[in-house]
């Protein structure tokens, strides 16, 4: 009876701990935060309103694969002289590598303990592509004047989970419609108006500009190269389709590259190594783990993919057509769910590639055919044309716009501190 009422099941154990942790975390942070003060007071000094230890701009990035994001924001700032301050979550960040004089790296702890350290954070200004700001464990510091939020995808910024930027001072998008999404929401929910700002998008023109200093890939239309990355979990076409699919792939005598989620190594484990034993690599087939997606993405002429953010990488960037399955989902718990107006993926991705169902899977060979230099050709380059037109302003320069949008922010708030300062 006694092992009953003591049993604690696995997922409110590990949302004890987590919470076990952040608690501890911010004690900790507290008590550092408490001892800075104690020792300005026992050494005749006393606490400063503006300390030394309050950064003017700093980054929050909550783990490496942010480096993309940040990676040419980090850049600009060093090609100017500008400090920045750059506080990850990952031990392997590649900034912790990279010999900056005015980038200032330093890793914070990873998930709680960094959460809890940006908690009690004192700063002019923070970037951050992390949403949900206030909503769940990471919280606004008392010390921060300023947040910024970067966003790490080309599309929808509505598909976040609900309140996803409800508490960020300022947006930097990088497509009218995502303004639009953005005002309709705070007029339903009766919010402040943040700043919204059209700044770009840094990692793709570092992608473009990757791109356009290699050799271009001769297609060969013959034996052209399709290219099958999906998500991972039960909408994944992996999971969807599985093995009927690859089966109807290697049928169509093309080369197939099969670039799995990262995570579906995790949680589809089994199923990966179902279908990796069944089809083992040949010189028709090959599965790709580069932590890299440029030299794939570069390789392949045609894209299959589901509702993931790399089709518009592959369709944008490179330039090429895709195939997709259905992006339906369930988004009640989304900020798409308060706005009546269909979002932008939806109208766009008839533009840009073609439909994958059930029903077509099996004629898949003259799908990609179409796509490639068929009737569909040239109207979906016209519809990437459109889509890059609608979604990515400012090509090439998104790292400058950001690196300049923050700078005059800094310079607005330090001299609204100043003028303040002078008043008491």
């Amino acid at each position: 009876m006694l092992d009953k009422i003591l049993y604690i099941d696995p997922g409110t154990g590990s949302m004890l701990f987590s919470i076990i942790i952040g608690i501890t975390g911010v004690v900790v942070f507290g008590i550092r935060a408490l001892m800075i003060k104690l020792k300005f007071v026992f050494s005749g000094g006393r606490a400063k309103n503006t300390s030394s230890d309050t950064l003017p701009i700093c980054i929050f990035s909550e783990g490496k694969r942010y480096w993309n994001v940040f990676g040419p924001v980090c850049d600009e700032f060093e090609s100017r002289g500008q400090d920045i301050w750059y506080l990850t979550a990952s031990p392997d960040d590649p900034a912790l590598s990279k010999e900056y004089k005015h980038v200032h790296a330093e890793f914070i702890g990873e998930g709680n303990k960094a959460i809890s350290r940006m908690n009690l954070i004192k700063a002019d200004l923070v970037l951050s592509t992390t949403p949900s700001l206030d909503v769940f464990q990471w919280k606004r510091s008392k010390g921060v004047k300023y947040y910024v939020h970067l966003p790490h995808m080309a599309n929808d910024i509505t598909t976040y989970k609900m309140f996803g930027l409800d508490f960020y001072d300022a947006v930097l998008l990088s497509g009218q419609y995502q303004i639009d999404e953005i005002r309709r929401l705070e007029k339903l929910r009766g919010i402040p108006a943040k700043d919204l700002k059209l700044a770009g998008i840094p990692y793709m023109d570092k992608m473009l500009e990757r791109l356009n200093g290699v050799e271009a890939k001769s297609a060969d239309k013959k034996d052209p190269v399709v290219l099958l990355a999906p998500s991972w979990g039960n909408n994944g076409i992996l999971t969807a389709y599985g093995a009927p699919f690859i089966e109807n792939l290697i049928k169509t005598g093309y080369r197939i590259i099969i670039r799995p989620h990262p995570q579906s190594f995790t949680s589809e484990k089994e199923l990966m190594d179902e279908l990796m034993a069944k089809f083992p690599e040949s010189d028709k087939i090959r599965w790709n783990r580069d932590p890299d997606n440029f030299d794939v993405l570069n390789e392949a002429d045609i894209l299959i993919s589901d509702f993931s953010g790399v089709v518009f990488d592959f369709s944008l960037v490179f330039n090429k057509p895709i195939i997709y399955t259905d992006p339906s989902s369930d988004w009640t718990q989304y900020d798409c769910s308060w706005d009546e107006q269909e979002l932008w993926t939806y109208t766009i991705l008839p533009k840009i590639g073609r439909l994958l169902t059930k029903d077509n899977f099996d004629n898949i060979g003259k799908l990609v055919d179409d796509c490639l230099n068929g009737s569909y050709a040239k109207e979906l380059a016209d519809g990437r044309d459109l889509a890059r037109s609608q979604t990515w302003c400012n090509i090439g320069h998104g790292a400058e716009k950001v690196t300049d949008y923050l700078i005059a922010k800094h310079e607005e708030i330090t001299k609204k501190s100043e003028e303040k300062n002078k008043q008491s």
